[in-house]
């Protein structure tokens, strides 16, 4: 885990016990936790104005983590995705702040293999991309279900763990896991609609959407680009954000080594570069800022100035 400043460099890094996935930060920006990626158990918690650790903390027995988690609007808690992986269902461990991050209890998420899940603008309701991939950590990275995966997305009352809306994908998609999601805003250029950017599961020959939106009560909306772009991303969208004022949308694939700024009301590609490895993705001050496995940092967006480093970047990267 590490801190970059607004032009790339290295303020601070951390070791973790194994590969992580993903960081959420506290409202005050006091608190940080990154998780550790599937199907891993530890989760460090740090102060990144201190730059310094603080504690860590383990899953509960029967759990893991996805690799993603956030903080409730008024910083009390730190919730997460999570797998009750004998009960084969996902859920969103609760885990209390003050408490030094004991677990307080769970809400079920409707589906299996939930990944990334996020606080909407408002503060009372929580959207969850539930992948639809059942995984067992006897069997790490094998995906068990894949003929028959159902992935949706879930939107619960984060006060009382109702379900509010769950909505999937036509049946021929299927195989189509959503796994990050975004939302656009709410007011200035944005519409407030979460976006996800999808993995295909089924043949890698078959031209599938991989992106999609969706506003709560109408259907999901699918991306469509053209084939080339499609092409590019090699059935595989490792990571996706809004901007600032959530006029644009970013999505990466490492796989395809390809970023691309999306027009989010029109849904047309605005921008594209080819970047080797190229995942972590967050709004910056101009446009994105982007991280590859290669240790590049963008932190100007597609085409901008590249900070290079010794540190392969993994998966995410977030704005503080």
């Amino acid at each position: 885990m590490a801190a970059l400043d607004d032009t790339g460099k290295t303020l601070f890094t951390e070791a973790l016990p194994a590969r992580g996935h993903d960081t959420a930060v506290a409202p005050d920006g006091r608190t940080a936790v990154t998780f550790a990626r599937r199907p891993g158990r530890f989760a460090l918690v740090f102060d990144p104005l201190q730059m310094r650790p603080a504690v860590a903390f383990e899953a509960a027995p029967g759990r893991h983590f996805y690799g993603h988690g956030f903080f409730s609007q008024d910083g009390r808690l730190l919730l997460a995705t999570e797998n009750d992986y004998d009960g084969e269902r996902g859920v969103i461990g609760l885990y209390d702040v003050a408490a030094r991050f004991r677990r307080v209890g769970e809400f079920e998420t409707h589906g299996i293999g939930p990944h990334e899940a996020l606080l909407l603008s408002g503060g009372r309701t929580l959207v969850v991309a539930n992948g639809g991939i059942l995984t067992h950590p006897d069997f790490p990275r094998r995906k068990l279900n894949v003929p028959t995966m159902q992935p949706s997305l879930v939107y619960i009352d984060i006060e009382t763990g109702a379900l509010l809306e769950q909505v999937g994908l036509p049946a021929d998609l299927h195989q189509l896991s959503i796994r990050h999601i975004t939302q656009a805003g709410d007011g200035q250029l944005g519409d407030g609609s979460v976006w996800f950017g999808g993995q295909y599961e089924g043949a890698a020959t078959e031209t599938v959407p991989l992106i999609g939106r969706h506003r709560r009560g109408q259907p999901i909306e699918l991306i469509g680009i053209s084939a080339d772009y499609h092409s590019r991303l090699r059935q595989y969208v490792g990571s996706i954000a809004a901007s600032k004022n959530g006029a644009e949308i970013a999505v990466t694939s490492p796989r395809g080594g390809v970023a691309l700024v999306l027009d989010a009301r029109r849904g047309e590609v605005l921008r594209s570069q080819s970047v080797d490895d190229v995942c972590g993705v967050a709004s910056a001050a101009r446009h994105f800022a982007f991280t590859t496995g290669q240790g590049a940092v963008r932190v100007s967006g597609l085409g901008g100035g590249t900070t290079s480093s010794a540190v392969q970047w993994d998966n995410h990267l977030l704005a503080i």
